[in-house]
């Protein structure tokens, strides 16, 4: 058992599911200096992605892959030379404790076996299909006038395909879909980037907004439409 992820093992199907952001744990020896409340809040952690990705894993009989520390301890999407890895602000608050905290050591610890395990869990399969499950908050405290009324947003960079099946049948589903919105895969994609997009390896990259998976019966309905588009991009790219 590792303290940089969690895994998944609902079956062996050739589809990991990859969560970066699922957990607000922070360790013991870790101190961010700041109020415990907000370990609770989207700046720590991407409001029910753990439950959603884990019950897409049992319902698709596949693996998947979260995070097993808070974006606040260390963000694992980003590049191991991105300025934003140990965030000193987030969304208005401060983040005292990253400012003299040791880059280095959290990459040792929770980065580099976190993409690690991913890596090889990609090799181990013949024919690999991505889903990437992220969440976003329907609203910033730093910037109120923002509107995100999207019920679930898809982001890619330069491979779209999965993007392209899977953007209508969202539509059907009955979902308000943002394409390359709340913000683009051009610019946060770090993970997918190094993954996918780097190995050729076709991916959907999913942000569920926040306060529709906050709970169970959310977390359900979110599962029980994205399994059946996540077979059906895998089917017809893998």
């Amino acid at each position: 058992m590792s303290e940089a992820f969690k895994q998944v093992d609902g079956g062996d199907l050739d589809i990991l599911i990859i969560a970066d952001h699922a957990s607000a744990h922070v360790p013991d020896d870790v101190d961010l200096g700041i109020d415990a409340a907000l370990l609770n809040d989207h700046i720590a952690v991407d409001i029910g992605v753990a439950e959603v990705s884990d019950l897409l894993a049992r319902q698709l009989g596949c693996k998947a892959v979260m995070g097993g520390v808070s974006r606040l301890v260390i963000d694992l999407n980003r590049e191991d030379d991105a300025p934003g890895l140990l965030p000193v602000m987030s969304d208005g608050h401060a983040i005292p404790g990253n400012r003299h905290a040791d880059l280095n050591e959290r990459m040792i610890r929770f980065h580099h076996p976190y993409h690690h395990k991913v890596a090889g869990l990609l090799d181990g399969m013949s024919s690999p299909f991505i889903l990437s499950v992220h969440s976003f908050t329907p609203r910033l405290a730093s910037d109120p006038g923002q509107q995100r009324p999207w019920d679930i947003g898809v982001l890619y960079n330069e491979d779209d395909r999965a993007a392209r099946i899977a953007i209508p049948l969202l539509e059907a589903a009955g979902l308000r879909v943002g394409d390359q919105l709340p913000y683009s895969g051009k610019v946060l994609n770090a993970t997918m980037n190094r993954h996918a997009e780097g190995n050729g390896i076709p991916y959907l990259g999913l942000e569920m907004r926040q306060d529709l998976v906050g709970d169970a019966d959310g977390q359900r309905r979110f599962a029980a439409i994205l399994a059946p588009i996540a077979l059906e991009c895998r089917n017809r790219l893998a």
